[in-house]
Formats: structure tokens, sequence, C-alpha cells
């Protein structure tokens, strides 16, 4: 849009309004701008999400490259130096604070330098057109204050909306977790009060058992230790009943564990799931324990949901490990991914007419992408990285490419970001711990 605006630009200046403007060296700014974005997407997959870092400079070479169109049509008596605001207003509201104090920075530089350097505009007979220095002056304070304020305003209201955006999920995770601790609570309540009496008789037949078996010491011993244990049981209950507990064993598994219990609603839909882990070739490593997020479970399950329906016969999950990462990798024997979509999976709301026997496959399903979206998004923000492709090799024969030929999804994590900590992982992990803490 960029370009398209700025090519209409120049184009209506030199031929239509009849203005002296350096074609040449407007063009090769314009052209600039098509040679990056032809990089891009030569470089990067349509789905791709730029770090801060990268988002800056792009935004920034946007910045450069509209100054210097601006430098060459006349600096502040041209009014479309005004446009200088945008990058450090979006910058303002999607950036980090560092990238936008740099983004404005350079702006207030750039416009500034405009002020006194520039190719003045000139009628077809050679005048100069110019504002009064005064006006020229007030333009460039207005731009400057634009900056300060709009940056500063739209930097203020994303804050707030993002504050109500996590004050709101704060609100749900603690209505959720109450609604948790009182069923949970409900339960306990009920199995105490159901329990209570064969406890309560439980106690009174070991005290009676440890009094007339005075004269036998082992015997004797025995009871009490029946009636103590029935003690314990009782306070277990009455504790668990005031707090919760949370159960430490449930936060951490052997990766394998967590993969299986990920895809163990899909394995019995007529499909072979077949299972494989191990260390990296040349690796000699134990299995890693890792922790058992309901984000990563969530994005698995998805993700064999998706290789589940598309599949003819089988699929394979596969797992492997080193010292810096871990991976997992999902092929199916169907059709694959439509190439045309490669780059754009895991987009939301991508839609694509499915064949029928796709349709067979999956009744009502129409392609919107909500589903991959979600799985990328839940196993990105656990720290993993997703590839997606097709496993056949488009140069073999269907008969030489063998049974895994279909679709490909492969997620890697950094070690560091999914694994227990080894210490943590060696010995027992003690008692479980009160919920309200």
């Amino acid at each position: 849009m960029a370009i398209f605006g700025q090519t209409i630009a120049v184009v209506v200046a030199s031929f239509y309004l009849g203005l002296r403007v350096e074609l040449g060296l407007c063009f090769m700014a314009i052209g600039a701008s098509v040679i990056s974005n032809m990089i891009a997407m030569t470089m990067f997959p349509p789905n791709q999400r730029l770090r801060d870092w990268n988002a800056m400079l792009t935004l920034l070479f946007d910045l450069m490259q509209l100054g210097f169109l601006v430098f060459l049509t006349g600096g502040l008596n041209n009014p479309f130096a005004l446009l200088i605001l945008a990058p450090v207003t979006i910058s303002a509201t999607a950036l980090s604070l560092r990238s936008t104090a740099v983004l404005g920075g350079v702006s207030i530089v750039l416009i500034t330098g405009l002020a006194f350097n520039y190719l003045p505009l000139r009628h077809e007979n050679g005048e100069i057109i110019a504002a009064p220095d005064l006006i020229r002056f007030g333009f460039w304070a207005a731009i400057v204050i634009g900056i300060l304020f709009l940056s500063g305003y739209a930097r203020r209201v994303t804050r707030e909306i993002h504050t109500m955006s996590q004050a709101l999920l704060a609100t749900h995770e603690a209505l959720a977790r109450e609604q948790k601790l009182t069923d949970l609570g409900g339960v306990v309540a009920a199995a105490a009060h159901e329990l209570g009496t064969p406890l309560a008789t439980i106690k009174l037949v070991s005290t009676e058992l440890a009094e007339e078996l005075a004269d036998h010491k082992e015997l004797a011993e025995d009871a009490r230790l029946i009636r103590e244990q029935a003690d314990r049981c009782r306070d277990i209950l009455r504790d668990m009943g005031r707090a919760g507990k949370d159960d430490l064993h449930m936060r951490s598994a052997l990766f394998s564990v967590v993969v299986r219990e990920a895809a163990e609603p899909h394995v019995d839909r007529g499909v072979e799931v077949n299972f494989q882990f191990g260390p990296r070739k040349g690796q000699d490593l134990f299995q890693p324990v890792v922790f058992r997020r309901p984000e990563i479970i969530h994005g698995i399950r998805n993700l064999v949901q998706n290789a589940v329906d598309f599949a003819n016969e089988d699929i394979w999950i596969e797992g492997d490990w080193t010292e810096g990462e871990i991976r997992l990798r999902l092929t199916d024997d169907g059709d694959g991914f439509p190439p045309d979509l490669i780059g754009h999976l895991g987009d939301p709301f991508l839609k694509r007419r499915t064949s029928a026997r796709q349709t067979e496959k999956r009744p009502g399903y129409e392609g919107m992408g909500l589903g991959l979206f979600i799985a990328k998004t839940l196993l990105e923000r656990s720290g993993a990285r997703l590839s997606f492709r097709n496993a056949k090799d488009p140069f073999l024969l269907e008969e030489e490419s063998g049974k895994k030929r279909g679709a490909m999804v492969e997620v890697i994590w950094p070690t560091n970001k999914i694994q227990l900590d080894h210490e943590a992982a060696k010995g027992p992990l003690g008692l479980n711990q009160k919920i309200y803490t």
C-alpha cells in the first residue's frame, strides 16, 4: 500500500501538477521498498511472526525510506512529511518501549535534518515552492509534538487494554480455580462424611483390641498402629477439606508419557498410532522429565487430531532429544498439506475448499485453520518452534516414497524451556502442598 501510494504521489506531482521531481532517485527509493518486500517474502514464510527487534528494523527501514523521499521532494515544504508519524505510532502500539524510543529519536533527528537539508520543489518554469520560515518551523514543531504525544498516547491506551485483558484473564482463572476448589471441597466433605463412621468404628475396635491384648505386646502394638492410622486418615480428610491439596506428581512426567497422554483420545479412532521415542542418534541420554503444562498437552492433542483425521491408515509420533533440545515429529500417510497453503499454516480463519474424501473423513469440517492456529499458539507459548511440510519427496514415485508420505509437523523445544530441573527430577517430590499458601 505504501509503495502504491508513493508511486501515485510522485507520478501525479510530476506529470499532472507539473513539478520538477527527481524521478530517478524517487523511483530508486520506491524500488528499494519493492526489493525489501521481495526479499522478505522469499526468506520468510507468510505466517512468520516478527520479533520485537525485527519489527523495529522493518519500521526503521520504512522511516528512512520515507525520509529520503521527503528529502527529494521539498523537505518540510512537502505536506506528506506528516507520514513520518506513522512508524512511531505503530511501534508504540505493538513494540517495546526501547524500540519505540529508538524510532521516536530517529524520527525527531530525521525531521530536524529535513528542516534544513532538502532538494527544493520547483515548478516547470523553475520557480521554487517554499513555505515561509515561520510556517516551516510550526510544521516541524507540530510533527515533533505529534511524535511525542501520539506515541505516548497510543502506548498508554495499549497498556491499559493489555492490563484490562490480563485482569480479565486472571479473573477467569480465579473463578475456574474457585469452582475447582468448591467441587473438590464437596467431594472431600462427602468422603469425610461417608468415611466418618467406618473410621470411628476402626478406632473404637482397635482401642478395645489394644486393651485386651495387653499381654501380647506385638499384637497390642499392631492394634495401636491401626488406631493411629485411622486418626491420620481423619486428619488428612479434614486438612484437604479446608484448603485443598496440589498433587505435585501431576506437575511433571517423562516426555513420552506427556505425549502419549496428549494423543490418548485419538488412538482408537480407526488409525494406527505408532509411537517411537529415544535419544538422537549418537547420543546416550536418559529420557527427559518435562513439565505437564496444559498448553503443551492441548497443543500436541490438536496436532494428533489433525493427523488422525487426514491419515489413511497410520500416523507416526516420534520423539528424540539431545542436551540442548527436545523434538517431536508427527507424520501421517494421507495426502499431505496443500502446497499452496503450507506457508500459511498456523494462521486463523484459513479457508480452503475441502475435497469430497476429506469431507467424508471429517463431516462438517470447513477448514478454518483454527485447530492448527490454537496448537501453534499454545506450543509457541511453551517455547517451541513449529514447522510444517510434506514428508513425500516430489521427485519420487508413489511406490518409492514409502508409507510416510503425508503431512509432517515438527515441534522443537529448547531443553531449558520444558524440562524439569535435573536435580529436582532425581529425588522424591515430597508431600503435596496446600493450594492456598
